[in-house]
């Protein structure tokens, strides 16, 4: 009887644990961007407060606090000492935020993939309408960044990346993409290992004519449209027409690196100033998007950039053009 009721409370135990992993493996597979989640960081990032984002002023800071906090709290760490990358704009002091999720293989995790999105904006140097001076950044680019921390969330949670990520919000890219061209020196002179960057911007309202969800800026340097949309299975990139001709690959932050390291770099977005009329404009506020296309947009990108993390070989590749 005694051995009976031992191993009636051995298969008990082992069967609760089993329970709990089950319902902890449950809860990782489940992770889903949400149109709260989004807007919330918006909000935050470009709400009045925060004066516009400009570079050194509070309101950058108050938000790079913000960003760090979201990192931490997702389980990404800092790539330096902390998660500032420090560089100078004049007497101005300025900062990229920079976090690291150390890739599961042991191979691959060499390899660095960068997210990346700026989270700074023009401060208040736009036309004023009224009494309303803060040009407030909403799609240009909170939006961005609440994608760069979604992702962050999900691969922080789920940790399904081979290869390693880097998570990057860069600063001064409205002052000519210094805090980006910063870090690419930097990243040159440390040899560091990057594989790919995939940068966010202005993805903040749809398109309503167009076949692709977004368009990938420098469309033809590069296979990446084409495996992101292999490995999602639909046309989720496409080619902005608009974007060439006002030659967006070189005006974001991808740009500084694909001239550093001749990389497949490149920006991600669903806005190619011919859907939006608030381009640096104090109207480019947090009721201007639409939340629900954002969270699509995220979700079904995470599965491309997962997959680009786990690839045996390096499969995007720069093209001759």
């Amino acid at each position: 009887m005694k051995n009976l009721i031992l191993l009636f409370v051995a298969i008990s135990i082992c069967s609760c644990k089993a329970k709990q992993e089950n319902q902890q493996t449950k809860t990782v597979e489940n992770v889903v961007i949400t149109p709260n989640e989004v807007k919330e960081t918006v909000s935050f990032l470009a709400s009045d407060a925060q004066m516009g984002r400009g570079t050194g002023g509070n309101g950058i800071k108050v938000s790079a606090n913000y960003i760090e906090k979201q990192l931490k709290e997702f389980g990404v760490r800092p790539y330096y000492e902390t998660y500032h990358d420090d560089f100078k704009v004049g007497e101005i002091d300025a900062y990229n935020v920079v976090g690291f999720l150390e890739g599961t293989d042991a191979t691959l995790k060499k390899e660095i993939i960068i997210i990346g999105a700026h989270y700074d904006h023009i401060g208040t140097k736009a036309k004023m309408v009224e009494t309303d001076s803060i040009a407030n950044g909403a799609n240009d680019n909170a939006a961005g960044t609440s994608a760069v921390l979604a992702m962050a969330r999900y691969f922080g949670t789920k940790k399904t990346n081979k290869r390693s990520f880097m998570f990057v919000l860069f600063s001064a890219e409205e002052m000519g993409l210094l805090g980006s061209k910063h870090l690419a020196k930097r990243l040159k002179d440390e040899n560091a290992n990057l594989y790919t960057v995939v940068n966010m911007e202005m993805i903040g309202v749809p398109f309503k004519d167009r076949e692709y969800v977004a368009f990938l800026t420098g469309y033809g340097k590069s296979n990446m449209a084409e495996k992101i949309n292999d490995y999602i299975g639909s046309n989720f990139l496409g080619e902005s027409e608009v974007a060439k001709q006002y030659n967006l690959f070189k005006a974001s932050d991808n740009y500084p690196f694909y001239e550093m390291f001749k990389m497949p770099a490149h920006t991600i977005s669903s806005c190619d100033l011919s859907n939006y009329d608030f381009y640096h404009h104090v109207d480019d506020e947090t009721d201007k998007l639409d939340y629900d296309h954002m969270a699509r947009l995220i979700n079904k990108l995470i599965p491309g950039i997962e997959k680009m993390s786990n690839t045996v070989t390096k499969e995007i590749q720069m093209t001759n053009e």
